[in-house]
């Protein structure tokens, strides 16, 4: 059996949901929290709220127990993956994590971070791929303040795009972008009137399509991808 309940931190900010969970011993409501949380056992949180044994313990056993999931700690979890990655690769690296609101930053330093900045900085956005994958929050790295000169190139390059289209009337195809790169350029484009894009193809890297909107009235927006 089980009943739900919520109780809130100190800070009365954010929520815990908690529920209760009643059987015969600590292991069959432990795997009872386990089903119903769809959680795994070495990450639930409980506490045991009331125990009985009656008719002198022969029968009728009956346990409570209160149970929820732990709290996820995202930086950990960004921290460890660094750890076992940077461990597999030949560089000496260094970097420091900081968390503001929904974001994980990682800023990259060492002897050996040029390595990252080669060929435009193709292994920091890989790098900053993987952790988005395994991250619960948003992850951004940067390393020799990188992403401000990245931003800034993009930004040119895109608005430059954007007004031969906006001048010639045809649409223009931008070379293969990855993720990161595609945004910018998404948000770049779609802040000049009557135009908009869209991303090609499947996969990590997409080409970008930028060309006029025919209606004026239709909605505008930049392509998620």
């Amino acid at each position: 059996m089980e009943k739900e309940i919520k109780n809130s931190h100190q800070n009365g900010q954010q929520v815990v949901e908690k529920k209760e969970f009643t059987g015969r011993s600590l292991e069959d409501v432990l795997s009872l929290a386990e089903h119903v949380l769809k959680v795994p056992r070495e990450e639930l949180n409980y506490e045991i709220v009331t125990e009985k044994t009656r008719l002198f313990g022969l029968k009728n056993k009956e346990i409570v127990i209160r149970a929820w999931p732990r709290q996820v700690n995202e930086i950990q979890i960004v921290d460890n993956f660094l750890k076992q990655l940077l461990s597999l690769l030949p560089f000496d690296l260094i970097y420091e994590l900081k968390r503001r609101d929904q974001l994980i930053y990682v800023v990259f330093g060492g002897e050996d971070k040029h390595w990252l900045l080669k060929d435009d900085g193709t292994l920091l956005l890989a790098i900053q791929h993987l952790l988005n994958k395994i991250s619960p929050v948003k992850v951004q790295v940067d390393c020799e303040f990188f992403r401000r000169r990245k931003e800034k190139q993009l930004k040119e390059y895109a608005t430059e795009m954007a007004q031969k289209v906006k001048e010639t009337g045809k649409e223009e195809i931008l070379d293969v972008m990855n993720p990161y790169e595609r945004r910018i350029v998404h948000i770049a484009v779609n802040q000049v009137p009557g135009l908009t894009t869209e991303s090609l193809g499947e996969g990590f890297l997409k080409k970008i399509r930028i060309f006029k909107v025919e209606d004026s009235g239709q909605k505008r927006r930049p392509i998620q991808d």
